[in-house]
C-alpha cells in the first residue's frame, strides 16, 4: 500500500501532533546522552495502525515557553538504523508534553524511539509496535488493564506483565495494552492526613493547590490539579516501564474526571456542582498525557486550547437524557475519545465512552429509601430495578405508576424519564454501525464498565434469617451504574448482534476491581437465556475490591456474613464466599459455611441464578491477556496477591493464580461456549 505523506500531515494536524516521516535508514547523528532526570515521566506510544503510531514524552524547562526536541525512530535498539528524524515542539501551554505522529512505518514491526533536547540530554529509549494489515492472518495478542490507584498500592502487575512478555516467544508477545480507564484517581489522599486505609499504606501522589477537600480526599478543579496527578502517577517506575515497552490504547472511566460525575456534572460523595470547566480541564490533561488518536478542540498543533465554558446548572435534557445546556455540550464535546481500531484480520476493537453522554442515574432517587430493605445489604429486587432502568419505555411504554417492596410503595420516580442510556444516542448509533459493518473475525467491545449481571437469590434465604421478607421468586440485583443493570440499552445492542447474525462478539471491561468471565445475554432466568457473545471483566491493577472492604467492615455477627465471608479457621483470613454467592447462590453459601465441603456446597447450587457466569473473583488484582486467532479466543486472567507494597523481585512477585478461558469461534445461531482451565494457583470459590 502506498502511503501519502500529505494525508499523514493532515492526520497529524487533526490530532494535535507534529509529524515525523520515514526515510532511508542511517546511523544516528544525534549526540544523545540518556538523562531520565530531564524526562521525569518517561516516554510512551499509543494507538498504533499499520503505518503509524503516536509517540509521547514530557521535557519540562525551568524558563521560557517553547523549545524543540529531536525525535528519532530506529529499526534497532542501538539506533544504527534510524528511519525517522524530526523536530517536535514542547511548550508550557501543553505542560511541556510532546506528541509526534510517526508516518510511513511498516506493518507489524517493532521500532525503538527516543527524544533529545538541544544540549544532547536524552530520554530513555522506548519500544513500540505497529499494527498488522487488515488482511494479515497472524494471531493477535494484547492485554487489558484498569484501575491503578497508586495512592493506595503498587503496580506489581506491570512488572509481572513485562517479565513474562520478555521471555515469551516473539509470536506470543503482546502487541499493545488496552487501558480501560481509571488511569488516575482524581480523589487524592495525603499521607499525613490518612496513613492507612484497610491494610494499605497511603502513598504520596500529588498536592492539589487549587482543589476542594471532601473528608480525606482532595479533588482537582483546574487543569493544573489534574496535571499534578498525572505527573505523580507517571513517576511510578513500573508504569513508566510498561509505557516504554508497549503502545497503549486508552479510554477513560470516571476517575479521570469525577468519581460519581456524569456528562459535565461533578459529584463526589455529598459534594455536587456544575462542572463544565472541570470536565474541560480533565479532558485537556488526559489529552496531554495519554497519546491517542483524538482531536483537540483547537485543531492546533501545540495546544489543546480549551473552549471557554461557564459552570452553570444543567436543568433541561433532550429525549435521551442529554443535557442541552450549551456549556454542558461544549464541555463534553471538547474531546471525543470513542473510536475504533483495526488490528490484523482478526480484531476490530471498538471503544466507547461510558461517562460523557450517559443519562442521569435512575437508581438514586431519594424516595426509594422509603421502601426499606436495609438489612439485605444493598440487594434490590431485580424487577424493580428493571422498571427504573426502562423509564417511560418500560413494558412497551406502560410503566407502573408505583414502585413497591412488600407493603411499602412510592411513586415511580422514572415514570416520565427516558430509558437509561450509558452510551447516549449519537455514540450508540456510531457503535452499532461499527459493530454491524465489522469484517474482522472478532469484534471486541472495549469499554470501562462491566456488562455481566451481578445478582443473588435471597428468595432462598432460610426462614427467619431477616426480619423483612423477600418477594417470592424474585432475584436481587447487587450493583447499579454499569451495563449489568442497563437492561434496556444492553438488550438493544445484544439483539442487534443476534439479528445481524454477528459472530465473534466479545466484551472486555474493567471498573469492578474483580475478575469475571461469562456470556453476553440480554436476559437471565426466568427470562430467556440467549447468549450472543462473550463477556470479561479484568481485575484492578491496584484499587481495592469488594472483598477487601468486607474483610474490614463486615461484623462477625451479621446474619448475612456467610454470603460474603466464610471463616473456617478463626486465625486464618476468611474465604471469599461472595464469589460463591454470585455463581451458585445463597444455599451453597450457607452450606459451605456450615460444612466447608465444596462438593456438597456446589450440589445445592441454583442453576437459574447465573448461567451467564463461568468464573468470578471479587478480590482479584492483576491483568488479562487476550489471544485471537481465526478459530478461537483465549482470555487469560493473571492474578497477583493484593499489591500493598512494591515487590523488589524482577517478576513483580508471586502469582495467586492463572486461569485460561477458551472459546471456539461459533457460527451464526450457535451459542458460544467457554472452557475454563486453572493453569496454576488456587482460585478458591471462584468457579
Amino acid at each position: 500500500m502506498k502511503i501519502n505523506r500529505r494525508s499523514f500531515l493532515k492526520s497529524a494536524a487533526a490530532i494535535g501532533a507534529s509529524l515525523a516521516w520515514v526515510g532511508p535508514a542511517q546511523s544516528s547523528s544525534v549526540k544523545w546522552t540518556e538523562r531520565r532526570d530531564f524526562y521525569p515521566h518517561g516516554v510512551a506510544s499509543g494507538d498504533p495502525d499499520p503505518h503509524s503510531v503516536i509517540l509521547w514524552t514530557r521535557r519540562p524547562f525551568d524558563q521560557g515557553t517553547r523549545y524543540f526536541l529531536t525525535v528519532e525512530v530506529a529499526e534497532d535498539e542501538a539506533f544504527q538504523h534510524v528511519i525517522a528524524h524530526a523536530q517536535t515542539p514542547v511548550a508550557s501551554a501543553t505542560d511541556w508534553t510532546a506528541r509526534v505522529l510517526i508516518g510511513g512505518l511498516k506493518p507489524a514491526r517493532t521500532y525503538w524511539y527516543r527524544f533529545t533536547d538541544a544540549d544532547g540530554n536524552g530520554s530513555r529509549v522506548g519500544r513500540t509496535i505497529t499494527a498488522p494489515l487488515a488482511s494479515d492472518p497472524r494471531t493477535v495478542s494484547f492485554a487489558f488493564v484498569s484501575c491503578q490507584d497508586i495512592n493506595e498500592g503498587k503496580l506489581n502487575a506491570y512488572r509481572r506483565m513485562i517479565f513474562e512478555d520478555e521471555r515469551a516467544p516473539a509470536a506470543e508477545q503482546l502487541g499493545f495494552v488496552l487501558h480501560l480507564g481509571d488511569f488516575i484517581y482524581e480523589v487524592v489522599q495525603y499521607p499525613e492526613e490518612v496513613k492507612t486505609r484497610y491494610d494499605r499504606t497511603i502513598y504520596e501522589v500529588a498536592r492539589i493547590q487549587d482543589g476542594h477537600k471532601i473528608g480525606n480526599f482532595h479533588i482537582p478543579l483546574t487543569v493544573d490539579g489534574y496535571r499534578a496527578i498525572y505527573k505523580g502517577y507517571l513517576l511510578d517506575p513500573d508504569l513508566q516501564d510498561a509505557r516504554a515497552r508497549w503502545p497503549f490504547v486508552a479510554i477513560w472511566d470516571n476517575h479521570e474526571f469525577s468519581w460519581q460525575g456524569w456528562q459535565s456534572m461533578l459529584k463526589a460523595g455529598k459534594f455536587e456542582r456544575p462542572g463544565q470547566s472541570i470536565k474541560v480541564a480533565a479532558n485537556q490533561a488526559w489529552f496531554e498525557y495519554l497519546p491517542a488518536r483524538v482531536a483537540p478542540p483547537s485543531g492546533l498543533l501545540e495546544r489543546f486550547d480549551p473552549p471557554a465554558v461557564k459552570d452553570v446548572p444543567v436543568t433541561t435534557f433532550d429525549r435521551d437524557g442529554l443535557g442541552t445546556e450549551p456549556n454542558n455540550l461544549l464541555a463534553i464535546n471538547s474531546l471525543r475519545i470513542y473510536r475504533a481500531m483495526r488490528y490484523g484480520a482478526h480484531l476490530d476493537l471498538i471503544m466507547t465512552d461510558q461517562r460523557s453522554y450517559r443519562s442521569a442515574d435512575p437508581f438514586n432517587d431519594p424516595s426509594l429509601d422509603k421502601l426499606g430493605g436495609d438489612e439485605f445489604q444493598g440487594m434490590f429486587p431485580e424487577p424493580l430495578m428493571q422498571v427504573l432502568d426502562g423509564g417511560r419505555g418500560f413494558n412497551g411504554g406502560n410503566p407502573p405508576a408505583e414502585i413497591r417492596f412488600n407493603d411499602a410503595h412510592v411513586p415511580n420516580p422514572q415514570l416520565s424519564a427516558p430509558p437509561q442510556t450509558i452510551l447516549g444516542a449519537e455514540q450508540k448509533a456510531w457503535f452499532k454501525d461499527k459493530l454491524k459493518n465489522s469484517t474482522a473475525v472478532w469484534k471486541i467491545w472495549g469499554n470501562s464498565l462491566a456488562a455481566l449481571d451481578s445478582r443473588a437469590d435471597p428468595q432462598n434465604f432460610p426462614a427467619g434469617l431477616t426480619k423483612e421478607s423477600w418477594p417470592a421468586n424474585t432475584y436481587a440485583a447487587l450493583t447499579g451504574g454499569d451495563y449489568g443493570t442497563a437492561w434496556a440499552e444492553r438488550t438493544e445492542i445484544y439483539h442487534l448482534v443476534r439479528d445481524a447474525k454477528i459472530t465473534g462478539f466479545a466484551i472486555v471491561s474493567g471498573d469492578r476491581h474483580s475478575f469475571w468471565a461469562g456470556y453476553a445475554s440480554a436476559e437471565l432466568p426466568p427470562g430467556k437465556f440467549e447468549p450472543v457473545g462473550l463477556s470479561f471483566v479484568g481485575g484492578s491493577l491496584v484499587s481495592p475490591g469488594a472483598m477487601e472492604s468486607y474483610e474490614h467492615v463486615m461484623k462477625k455477627d451479621n446474619p448475612l456474613r456467610p454470603l460474603y465471608l466464610a471463616n473456617k479457621d478463626a486465625a486464618a483470613k476468611p474465604e471469599w464466599a461472595f464469589n460463591m454467592l454470585l455463581r451458585h447462590g445463597v444455599r451453597s453459601c450457607f452450606e459451605y459455611s456450615k460444612s466447608f465441603d465444596l462438593k456438597r456446597a456446589r450440589s445445592v447450587s441454583n442453576p437459574d441464578l447465573a448461567p451467564h457466569l463461568e468464573f468470578v473473583d471479587m478480590g482479584g488484582h492483576g491483568y488479562a491477556k487476550v489471544r485471537l486467532s481465526a478459530k478461537e479466543m483465549q482470555t487469560e486472567f493473571v492474578c497477583i496477591p493484593r499489591p500493598i507494597t512494591r515487590s523488589e523481585r524482577a517478576d513483580g512477585g508471586p502469582l495467586r493464580y492463572r486461569v485460561l478461558h477458551t472459546a471456539a469461534l461459533w457460527k451464526s445461531g450457535e451459542r458460544p461456549q467457554l472452557k475454563t482451565s486453572v493453569l496454576e494457583g488456587d482460585v478458591g470459590l471462584s468457579i
